[in-house]
């Protein structure tokens, strides 16, 4: 398999670094970081003019007609400068699932903003409880009146959405129900709901890493027919879109990791040529030696493999047979379960080679590390996915 970029890859991949370089340092993103926002407006607008936010859309949604492989580059900077906009979310979730699920009128009204990037979205879906669960089971849908007019009743919980608190509207996962005290469960969809809508609160915090994520609480939200991501034959069949878009992004999120634990690794060498003990560089001791190139092994390891997983995610996109949606899971699940494993040893390596300064705020290392812990996490563990790994059959 050949692993490297083409030409266009390479200089979108140059052209991010230049900005991320001059931009982005460790200096600005500290401030970002404090910001009440927590993100920064004008890197958004850079990176939707790089055309990051249309790149993985086909040409007929308005996009460049690129894929998950075209975004690993992107995601790798990211990962290096540690960047805390919400891309990834916007990108690979909640505007993947409305160009995948719904039908062609929600497609021409909603996409434009979201693949130019003056719209921004988030996906709704981890309930409390349920931890990597990608059914909705406590948020609950129901007909009602809406001014007149049939519609739908939202209500429940979601915990850790990314992006929420910046996004005009929200891609949220509910299971379908046929009424109050019926038990029977009539599927899952996906419904856009307006961040600002009567009936939606949302909790803002900061995660470890310093990203900022939301808790969103819906409560006798009342939504249009419309609103329902689909058309009336496939009701309730959502649940696949969500499957296939969780694992574009976990692909992405490999990427990114990939990118951070390059960052650690260069940082780290860079130190231990630097530091001195003894009269001379502890780069020299065989054993530190020894140390850093398994972190580079690793790195490497993880980023092949993460690869491995956009092409398959890339290879699978608009297939229904079973085997080509089981060999994006496998390939998926092996790709986070090695990146994981990879995130923890660069991550504590790169702290424990630069000592007790390791773990300071002043040190981008110890950013890097708790990005790394994070991303290690989300979309599922390595023990979630070697799990999910052991299940698929193909």
């Amino acid at each position: 398999m050949d692993f490297e970029f083409n030409d266009e890859q390479k200089q979108l991949a140059d052209s991010l670094k230049k900005y991320l370089a001059a931009n982005y340092s460790f200096e600005a993103r500290k401030k970002i970081l404090t910001s009440d926002a927590g993100v920064n407006a004008a890197a958004w607008d850079a990176f939707a003019d790089m055309g990051l936010t249309a790149l993985p859309f086909s040409s007929e949604a308005g996009g460049y007609g690129g894929g998950a492989v075209d975004m690993i580059a992107p995601m790798e900077a990211f990962g290096e400068a540690l960047v805390l906009e919400p891309l990834l979310d916007h990108v690979a979730l909640a505007s993947r699932l409305v160009a995948h699920a719904g039908n062609p009128a929600q497609r021409q009204a909603v996409l434009p903003p979201l693949l130019d990037g003056s719209g921004k979205a988030a996906f709704a879906y981890l309930e409390r409880g349920r931890r990597y669960a990608l059914e909705p089971v406590t948020t609950t849908v129901v007909k009602a009146t809406v001014e007149g007019q049939e519609g739908w009743q939202l209500d429940g919980e979601k915990l850790v959405v990314v992006g929420a608190a910046s996004a005009d509207v929200l891609v949220v996962s509910a299971q379908i129900s046929h009424g109050p005290g019926c038990p029977v469960n009539g599927g899952t969809g996906l419904f856009l709901v307006d961040t600002k809508a009567k009936g939606v609160a949302i909790s803002s915090y900061r995660t470890v890493d310093g990203q900022r994520a939301d808790d969103v609480a819906f409560s006798a939200v009342l939504l249009p027919f419309a609103a329902m991501l689909g058309d009336a034959s496939n009701q309730g069949q959502a649940l696949p879109h969500i499957e296939e878009a969780v694992d574009f992004a976990t692909a992405l999120t490999c990427a990114e990791a990939v990118g951070a634990m390059k960052s650690a690794t260069d940082a780290t060498l860079e130190y231990t040529q630097s530091r001195k003990q003894f009269g001379i560089a502890i780069a020299s001791f065989q054993a530190l030696q020894h140390r850093m190139v398994e972190m580079f092994m690793a790195c490497e390891e993880a980023r092949s493999m993460a690869i491995l997983a956009a092409c398959r995610v890339d290879a699978a996109v608009g297939a229904t047979d079973a085997v080509a949606v089981a060999a994006r899971q496998k390939a998926v699940s092996a790709a986070k379960v090695k990146v994981a494993d990879a995130a923890r040893k660069v991550s504590q390596e790169s702290v424990q080679l630069h000592g007790g300064m390791g773990m300071t705020e002043e040190m981008k290392v110890s950013h890097t590390f708790r990005r790394l812990t994070m991303l290690a996490q989300r979309f599922g563990d390595a023990d979630h996915h070697l799990a999910r790994y052991a299940q698929v059959s193909i």
